[in-house]
């Protein structure tokens, strides 16, 4: 089979920590024919979608030996499944690719749903389980906010469409630069932010679930450095194998037909405390990290799932 993946520049990819790779590299070990391309390549015309793609290989099985072809352009359509993970900002660029792939016909399945990640972003999906998140608001108005964190005390503010840690504060009233947080996110955002109550639990680590086609799959403890609130990997996070709790399976069972509905097959959602405090479906990560803490081969088991299709 002819396998599609819409990724960032493999040059950026973190050969280490990044998911992509491993999954491209297992579909490899199944015989496919992988190719990458970028979403600014994409081309409707002719009521087709066309890519600017390139065949990617690896050498010895290795995640780092990889050959990457000449780009040519190719039809989507000729693609038995597409795995769609570029990276946020989700912008319009980010939209705008999603809107394109949802004109693509036939027998190509998308990891994940090109409209389910559009009408999902990670901050906004969660809202509709108002039991199981934190106390939260999403705003750009100054009294909005002061009003909120005068109820909830301590919150954490970040971008609604952000990743990977970047933009997130701590924001306390009674700390001076609460003014100028406030300030900078107003004046530096067209779009609302998110701003939720603060979770001390945080100093214990988030906690990040792999949900495989709606199911729970494995989690990993995400800790943050010393005096962090962000426990991403990206910014330093470290990791730690953890059980899933009865807890974490009420959240999971919460979702598991909205994920199913919206064809939202490889999500990673965060967890700190009792409280889900994101659904991601973007770009979920962690798939070496378990596989290296847990011995679970998440990539394995997305395949080993979409070759019973």
């Amino acid at each position: 089979m002819n396998i599609g993946f819409q990724i960032d520049e493999i040059d950026k990819l973190n050969v280490k920590t990044d998911s992509s790779l491993p999954l491209i590299l297992e579909s490899q070990k199944r015989n496919n024919k992988n190719f990458y391309f970028l979403p600014s390549s994409l081309t409707y015309k002719n009521n087709l979608v066309y890519a600017q793609a390139r065949e990617i290989t690896f050498k010895n099985n290795k995640l780092e030996n990889y050959i990457i072809g000449n780009s040519k352009q190719v039809r989507v359509d000729n693609f038995r499944y597409v795995f769609v993970r570029q990276d946020p900002p989700y912008n319009m660029e980010y939209i705008s690719s999603m809107h394109l792939l949802e004109q693509v016909k036939g027998s190509t399945e998308f990891i994940n749903h090109p409209r389910g990640i559009r009408n999902a972003p990670e901050k906004i999906s969660m809202l509709a389980y108002k039991k199981i998140i934190p106390p939260t608001i999403i705003t750009r108005t100054k009294k909005e906010i002061n009003d909120f964190t005068k109820k909830n005390g301590k919150c954490v503010i970040k971008p609604l469409y952000g990743n990977g840690g970047e933009s997130i504060f701590l924001l306390n009233s009674q700390d001076e630069n609460y003014n100028q947080i406030t300030e900078r996110f107003i004046d530096e955002f067209k779009e609302p932010f998110i701003i939720q109550k603060f979770l001390p639990q945080i100093k214990y680590g988030d906690k990040r679930i792999i949900l495989i086609n709606g199911e729970p799959i494995a989690a990993l403890r995400r800790i943050p450095k010393k005096n962090e609130i962000r426990s991403n990997i990206h910014v330093g996070g470290n990791c730690e194998p953890i059980k899933i709790s009865t807890q974490d399976l009420k959240i999971c069972n919460a979702i598991k037909q909205f994920l199913k509905d919206e064809g939202l097959f490889f999500v990673g959602i965060d967890i700190i405390g009792k409280y889900l405090t994101e659904i991601n479906v973007t770009s979920p990560t962690c798939i070496q990290e378990i596989k290296k803490l847990h011995r679970i081969d998440i990539s394995k088991i997305i395949w080993d799932q979409l070759s019973k299709n």
